[in-house]
């Protein structure tokens, strides 16, 4: 497998939740913990995870030992900026990769066997972005090429991933298998995806 980093974006202090989204349980199972569990299926180190808001009470619910946490000290500033401080740990450390994997803490019914048709076509294309294609646009899961790295460190705001990945269009590929993308930022969010599973 190509030397990939996962980075787990669970930074936010999510207002539209009303608590802390990332301790939310599904199944008794939090959202940040399903979507560490399929990274930790998938690869056995270099998994990040980034908070920033509430991080201490979520890292004392963590007890995975193979998880690397960045602290996001800028989290108020959105989503983007979590993956600044990714990049910038990766730099500061000297951590040599050929790619990162965003993964979101709040998307709990992507499939393992979908993150891995991601990884699958970065092996082929190392030098492209593999994105998610939600239909009019591409989004999270993505695989960033270090030849990105650089250029990451200037996205803002929540939306600046999926701007900077939707400007360069002509640049990036998706597996021709998808998946369930549904986020949960609210409590209907989650009460309607818990629906979904008991159905």
């Amino acid at each position: 497998m190509k030397n990939i980093a996962v980075l787990v974006l669970a930074g936010g202090k999510s207002s539209r939740m009303k608590g802390i989204k990332q301790l939310e349980k599904v199944n008794n199972k939090t959202l940040l913990d399903i979507t560490l569990e399929k990274a930790e299926s998938i690869f056995s180190s270099n998994i990040f995870c980034v908070l920033g808001a509430n991080s201490e009470k979520i890292k004392a619910t963590i007890s995975r030992k193979n998880i690397n946490f960045i602290y996001n000290k800028n989290f108020e500033n959105g989503l983007s900026s979590s993956i600044v401080s990714g990049i910038k740990y990766f730099i500061k450390k000297e951590l040599n990769f050929d790619g990162v994997f965003i993964l979101l803490a709040d998307q709990p019914a992507i499939e393992i066997t979908y993150l891995e048709s991601l990884i699958c076509l970065f092996q082929k294309n190392n030098n492209t972005i593999i994105a998610s294609n939600y239909g009019e646009t591409f989004g999270v899961p993505v695989i960033f090429p270090k030849k990105y790295f650089i250029d990451l460190l200037f996205i803002e705001g929540e939306k600046g991933a999926k701007k900077f990945i939707n400007q360069r269009k002509d640049e990036v590929i998706s597996p021709k298998l998808t998946s369930n993308f549904f986020d949960i930022d609210t409590q209907e969010d989650l009460l309607a995806f818990k629906k979904t599973l008991r159905n």
